[in-house]
């Protein structure tokens, strides 16, 4: 009986096992699969990273590559290498005549030499650009830069005696100032530049008018210098006003309006 019992049982122990097995072995196996999922998901991820920094990588040297192109492409110029600009693509010359502008990296210089009386279409007085350092009993547009007209009547009735008086007076002003033309009617003078130091002239000019009994007038640096990231020039610290005012009050004259009391600006 025991003989018989015994292989009865060994094969049960077998099929149970057999029945274990099967089982862990599904389970093995699917853990296996999910695992190989798994890495491969990682392995596509690092692949993805990979490629977008290579991406990267690759447009960063076509950047570099372009750059250097355009620089070999485009000549070299020096810190202090002047460009001239025509006039008229100048913002910093706008509303002014007859100008020429250097430029470079630091700073930018318009001179201009055609707004004088005698480069006037109707033969007045310029104003005064918003891009200039000056006054002018023309300069209606741009209250900043407008000085009223002088009265002579505070010292005579006679056209000629105030005349030759303002003649003295401009004379007398600067030791550097020069008469370049003068009529019975027309004055126009130059004096160097006081500020910013360095530049050119100043151009005065003056018209009596006797009917009126009042004197007009103009002065105006032709040389104006804007230093990035100014839009307005540099200022003359109110130089062209002071001289003006030093020769109405050596004149004794009034003025016809409220008085310009200059810019603040630097």
């Amino acid at each position: 009986m025991m003989g018989l019992l015994l292989p009865i049982c060994c094969w049960a122990i077998a099929c149970s096992s057999f029945r274990l097995s099967a089982p862990l072995a599904a389970f093995r196996s699917t853990n296996n699969f999910a695992q190989s999922n798994r890495c491969i998901s990682l392995s596509c991820q690092e692949n993805g990273s990979i490629e977008d920094r290579q991406q990267r990588q690759h447009h960063r040297r076509r950047q570099v590559l372009q750059t250097l192109s355009t620089l070999l492409i485009t000549p070299l110029l020096p810190a202090n290498a002047v460009q001239e600009v025509p006039t008229s693509q100048a913002a910093t010359s706008a509303g002014r005549r007859g100008c020429h502008t250097d430029t470079n990296p630091s700073r930018t210089v318009v001179e201009c030499r055609g707004e004088i009386r005698q480069f006037s279409p109707d033969g007045r007085l310029s104003g005064v650009s918003a891009t200039a350092n000056g006054v002018s009993t023309s300069a209606v547009r741009n209250p900043s830069r407008f000085s009223p007209p002088w009265t002579y009547l505070t010292e005579t009735s006679d056209s000629k005696v105030a005349w030759k008086s303002l003649v003295e007076a401009v004379s007398g002003v600067d030791g550097k100032l020069e008469i370049v033309e003068l009529t019975d009617e027309y004055l126009h003078a130059v004096v160097p530049t006081e500020y910013p130091p360095g530049l050119t002239y100043d151009d005065i000019e003056f018209i009596l008018r006797p009917e009126d009994n009042v004197v007009l007038y103009r002065s105006v640096s032709r040389t104006s210098v804007f230093v990035y990231p100014l839009t307005q020039p540099v200022s003359d610290k109110n130089s062209n006003l002071n001289r003006l005012q030093k020769i109405r009050d050596k004149l004794g004259w009034d003025e016809m309006g409220m008085r310009q009391t200059g810019s603040n600006r630097v």
